[in-house]
C-alpha cells in the first residue's frame, strides 16, 4: 500500500532529521507540485503514485500522456537548425556520392564510441566505409592532434569527421586545413567565440547555436547528421531499388547507450532517444551490443540501468586501461566471433580496471584519514593510473559527499587528475581559475567534473587555493543535503505493476531523478555481506509481507553498518524499486540508499 506523504515541503517524512548517512528526508511533491499530481491523476485516469511521479519531474497536466507515450517523431527537431549542419551534411554527402575516403576521429569513452559506430555503420551502409581512429588517452590526451590527422591523410583520407570532440581543436584543425583536408565536427561541448578553421562544426553548444538542443550527447548530435545526410542524399536522387536508404531507426539502440553513458540529462529528445533505443536493443540485430551484454550477465530486458551501470563501464575499460579503439570496434562489428571475442577483452580489461581503481581507491582513503575531511578532497599518488583517476575522484565524492580531485603523478612529478563535485559547486570554474592563475599546465571542465595537469612541487598551492576559493559553497551544500522522496509504501505494496508503472514514466537519470520511496518501520528479517562489499537484506512490514533488498558497496558504509547491526530490529529504509528477472518470475526489489534508526533519526 501507499501512504500518503505531507504536503509541507519541509516537514520530515517519517519524522527523518537525521538518517545514517547524515541527510534529511524530504517529500519531493509537495505544495503546488501535489495539487498538479491531484490534477494529473483525475484528468487522465492515472495511480496517484505514477502523478506524483510525473509531477515531481515537472511533467504538467497537459503533458502527461505524451510524456508516458514519447515519439520521435513529434521531438524531432529538423536538423537543419542546428548551426552548420548544412554545411557539413553537404560536404559529407559530396564525399559519399564521389566515393572519397572519410577518417572518423572519436573521442575515446562511451559518446566518443557510440557516435563513430553509429557514423561508420552509416557510412558503410552508404558505400562508404570508413577509417576510424580513436586517440590513446595517456599518449596523446583528449581530442584531434596534429600528428594523428597527419597520419590519416597520409593514409588517404580528404575528409575527416571528429565526433564527440573538435569544438576547441585550433592547432589540429589548422594542422589539417593546411595539409588540405576537410574537417567536420560533431560534437557537444561548450565552444569559444573563435571557432578552430572547419568546413563544417555542429555543436549546439556553440554560442551562435539557437537551435535549443544543448543537453543532447555528442551520438545525438551524430544523428541528426544521420538524419539530414540521409534526406540529402534522397534529394539528390542518391537511392534507388538497388541501394535503399539505411534503417536509421535500427542505429537509436546505440544513441541510447551513448546518450545514458555520458549522463546527459534524459528530457525531451534524449528520453524519447533511450526509450525507443531500448526497444531496439531488446531485438538484438547489433553483433557486439548483444556479445557485450551477454557477457556483462545483463538480466532481463535492458534497461537505462544496464546501459550506465554494465554496459558502459566494460566499453570504458578499453579506454582507460587497454586499447581505446575497442569499444568503436566493438559496436560497428557484425561478425558474431569477432564480437564475442572483444567483449570478453573488454571484460577482463573492466575487472583489471576494477582491481587497479580499489587499489588505489584504499590508499586515497587513508590519505583522507590522514588530512582530514577538507572541503575540497585533494588526493594523489605515484603511478595511479590516469584512466582511473576519474573513477577515484567519483567514489570520494560518494562516501564524503564533498568535491574531490583525485591526481597520478608519474616519475617526473608530472600530475594527470580528475575531480567530481556536488551540486551547488561549480569545480570546473575553479580549476579554470587555477589554470590561469599558473598553478596548473593545463585545466578545465564543468561544474560537477573537471580534468587538469599539475606538477608535484604546486600540489599544495593547488590544495589550499581550491579549499579557499569553494568552502562557502562546499559548507552550504553540506548543510543542505535531503534524501527527495516521492512516496511511501510497505513490503506489501511494492508488487510488479507498482513498479512497471514506475518504469512507464522512465527512463531516469541526470535530470529526471529516479523516483525513490521509503519503506517505515519494517524488520530486518535477515542481512548479511554478498560480493565486493554489497549488502543483502530482506524487510518484512508489521502485515508480515517481505520485501527482499540491497545496498551496493555498503559494508563499510553507515548505512550498511545499521543494516547488518540491527538483525532483528525495526528501521526506515529508503531506496528505488525495480524488477529483478533472475528466475522464473520477476521479482521486485529495493536498492537501498539509505536508512535510519526510528529511535535515533530525530532531533
Amino acid at each position: 500500500m501507499m501512504i500518503p506523504l505531507s504536503d509541507t515541503p519541509d516537514r520530515p517524512v517519517l519524522g527523518v532529521v537525521r538518517s545514517a548517512s547524515g541527510r534529511i528526508w524530504l517529500p519531493r511533491v509537495a505544495g503546488a507540485t501535489a495539487q498538479t499530481a491531484l490534477a494529473i491523476a483525475q484528468r487522465h485516469g492515472l495511480p496517484e503514485l505514477i502523478a506524483r511521479v510525473l509531477a515531481g519531474r515537472g511533467v504538467g497536466v497537459e503533458e502527461a500522456a505524451r510524456f508516458l507515450e514519447p515519439t520521435l517523431r513529434a521531438l524531432m527537431p529538423d536538423p537543419s537548425t542546428l548551426t552548420d549542419m548544412d554545411r557539413a551534411v553537404e560536404r559529407i554527402a559530396r564525399a559519399v556520392i564521389a566515393g572519397e575516403k572519410i577518417a572518423i576521429f572519436a573521442d575515446y569513452d562511451v559518446d566518443g564510441a557510440t557516435s563513430a559506430s553509429v557514423l561508420c555503420r552509416l557510412l558503410t551502409s552508404l558505400g562508404t566505409p570508413p577509417v576510424v581512429y580513436v586517440p590513446d588517452r595517456i599518449t596523446e590526451g583528449y581530442g584531434p592532434n596534429a600528428e594523428a590527422i597527419r597520419r590519416l591523410g597520409d593514409q588517404g583520407a580528404r575528409l575527416i569527421i571528429t565526433v564527440d570532440c573538435g569544438a576547441t581543436s585550433h592547432e589540429a584543425f589548422a594542422g589539417a586545413k593546411a595539409g588540405g583536408l576537410d574537417i567536420v565536427a560533431l560534437d557537444h561541448h561548450p565552444a569559444g567565440e573563435n571557432l578552430p578553421p572547419a568546413d563544417a562544426i555542429v555543436d549546439p553548444n556553440r554560442q551562435d547555436d539557437l537551435s535549443g538542443q544543448g543537453h543532447l550527447a555528442a551520438v545525438g548530435v551524430t544523428y541528426l547528421t544521420a538524419v539530414g545526410l540521409c534526406r540529402l542524399l534522397r534529394q539528390k536522387n542518391f537511392f534507388s531499388r538497388d541501394r535503399p536508404p539505411p534503417d536509421l531507426l535500427a542505429l537509436l539502440d546505440l544513441v541510447a547507450l551513448g546518450t545514458v553513458c555520458d549522463v546527459v540529462p534524459l528530457v525531451g529528445l534524449n528520453r524519447a532517444f533511450v526509450v525507443k533505443g531500448l526497444e531496439v536493443m531488446k531485438l538484438r540485430h547489433n553483433p557486439g551490443l548483444t556479445a557485450l551484454s551477454d557477457v556483462a550477465r545483463l538480466g532481463g530486458p535492458p534497461s537505462a540501468y544496464h546501459l550506465g551501470f554494465l554496459i558502459g563501464p566494460r566499453i570504458n575499460a578499453g579506454g582507460r586501461i587497454g586499447d581505446a579503439g575497442l569499444g568503436a570496434r566493438l559496436l560497428s562489428c557484425d561478425d558474431r566471433m569477432e564480437a564475442e571475442r572483444i567483449a570478453a577483452l573488454l571484460d577482463r580489461l573492466n575487472g583489471e580496471r576494477q582491481a587497479i581503481e580499489q587499489a588505489a581507491l584504499a590508499e586515497a582513503e587513508n590519505i583522507v584519514a590522514v588530512q582530514g575531511e577538507t572541503p575540497v578532497l585533494v588526493v594523489s599518488g605515484a603511478g595511479w593510473h590516469p584512466g582511473i583517476v576519474g573513477l577515484v575522484a567519483s567514489r570520494l565524492k560518494e562516501r564524503h559527499r564533498r568535491p574531490a580531485i583525485a591526481i597520478g603523478f608519474d616519475e617526473t612529478g608530472r600530475g594527470i587528475g580528475s575531480g567530481r563535485s556536488v551540486p551547488g559547486v561549480d569545480l570546473g570554474a575553479a580549476i579554470r581559475a587555477a589554470a590561469e592563475t599558473g598553478l596548473l599546465l593545463k585545466g578545465g571542465g564543468h561544474a560537477m567534473a573537471a580534468g587538469l595537469t599539475v606538477m608535484k612541487d604546486r600540489l599544495a598551492e593547488l590544495s589550499e587555493f581550491l579549499n579557499t576559493r569553494l568552502e562557502a559553497d562546499v559548507t552550504v551544500a553540506l548543510a543542505n543535503r535531503a534524501l527527495k522522496l516521492d512516496s511511501v509504501v510497505t513490503a506489501g505494496g511494492a508488487k510488479p505493476d507498482l513498479v512497471t508503472l514506475i518504469e512507464k514514466a522512465g527512463p531516469y537519470g541526470a535530470g529526471h531523478p529516479e523516483p525513490l520511496f521509503a519503506l517505515p518501520g519494517h524488520r530486518i528479517a535477515d542481512s548479511g555481506i554478498v560480493g565486493q562489499g554489497h549488502v543483502r537484506a530482506t524487510f518484512v512490514s508489521p502485515d508480515n509481507q517481505r520485501l527482499e533488498a540491497i545496498a551496493f558497496r555498503a559494508a563499510e558504509e553507515p548505512v550498511g553498518e545499521l543494516l547488518l547491526g540491527r538483525r532483528g530490529g525495526n528501521v526506515h529504509v529508503a531506496g528505488a524499486l525495480q524488477l529483478n528477472h533472475f528466475g522464473a518470475t520477476p521479482r521486485v526489489q529495493l536498492r537501498i540508499l539509505d536508512a535510519a534508526d526510528p529511535a535515533e533519526c530525530r532531533d
